[in-house]
């Protein structure tokens, strides 16, 4: 095996390198640091090395160890659990909390980022493989596996984005008025804010956003509830909320337009800027969970005629 030194060694510091890129803290507040950072270093690391020996244990022969690959898949599904168990934990302490739609999301991201560890491996070590036997030099092969597996690794990570709301519809400014103690975004009734002194703030510091659906998977995806309380959720988390515990008035709400599927929220921030709260908006990620196609089905087609 010693002839295999330059393959795993390069394929593991490219898978690890591979999953390093994709450990960042940002408003999701998570993986928090240094804790985090460290439980998912290591596991990118072993993931990396599952990825980087499985080219030498197949040209070797040792099918024996092709086995630790569903092993590790295994191993990987309960790192998934484990995020959404965090998660859940924390979720009572967030004044506008995630939903369980968009934890579930950020579980299946972090098990997928391990599997994009062991392909990138896998990609590098294929890569210095093929080369060794082609008889270049030590060099050219740490370069083809290098190339490779940086391939893999933008490849997989650009597939892993996923898409965002401004993907399937259009965010637009919207308008706050109240029909006596009723507050109203465009017209469609949100809630009942009883406070004269609550409807005041909502009409000093408060925004507002329409969202509209591109076409009728747009509608089926923000019908969702889960998608609606990820769009509250960040858009609180990113421009700070004007609310506390057991405030329910300044608690953002996403409301559906019956009529035409629109979706409008209103939010009191810190600093109100419409322009910052749709950018929020355009960016949230759309959940696997709310994601609908009825276009593509029969009935949707017949129905697009």
């Amino acid at each position: 095996m010693e002839e295999y030194y330059i393959l795993i060694l390069t394929a593991l510091m490219m898978g690890t390198l591979a999953r390093l890129s994709m450990m960042t803290s940002d408003y999701r507040q998570y993986p928090t640091y240094p804790q985090g950072y460290l439980s998912h270093f290591t596991l990118g690391m072993i993931a990396a090395g599952l990825g980087a020996v499985a080219i030498p244990a197949i040209a070797e022969e040792e099918y024996a160890a092709i086995t630790f690959l569903a092993l590790a898949a295994q191993q990987f599904r309960d790192v998934r659990n484990m995020e959404r168990q965090s998660l859940d934990n924390i979720e009572p302490t967030e004044l506008v909390p995630r939903g369980t739609a968009y934890i579930e999301d950020i579980a299946k991201a972090f098990e997928a980022r391990n599997y994009l560890a062991i392909l990138t491996a896998l990609g590098t070590g294929a890569a210095i493989f093929i080369t060794a036997k082609l008889d270049q030099g030590w060099i050219i092969q740490i370069i083809a596996g290098v190339v490779v597996g940086a391939a893999v690794a933008v490849f997989l990570k650009n597939n892993l984005k996923g898409r965002v709301i401004q993907d399937i519809a259009k965010v637009e400014e919207a308008k706050i008025s109240f029909e006596g103690p009723l507050l109203t975004i465009n017209g469609v009734i949100v809630m009942n804010i009883g406070l004269k002194d609550s409807r005041d703030i909502f009409l000093k510091s408060g925004v507002a956003v329409e969202i509209i659906p591109n076409d009728a998977n747009g509608v089926a995806a923000l019908s969702n509830i889960g998608q609606r309380q990820a769009i509250q959720h960040n858009a609180a988390t990113q421009l700070g909320i004007r609310k506390d515990v057991d405030e329910p008035d300044f608690t953002p709400i996403a409301r559906r337009n019956p009529n035409n599927g629109n979706i409008v929220m209103a939010i009191v921030t810190m600093n109100p800027s419409v322009d910052c709260l749709i950018e929020v908006v355009k960016t949230t990620p759309v959940l696997e969970s709310s994601k609908r196609k009825p276009l593509d089905s029969k009935v949707g087609r017949s129905l697009r005629r």
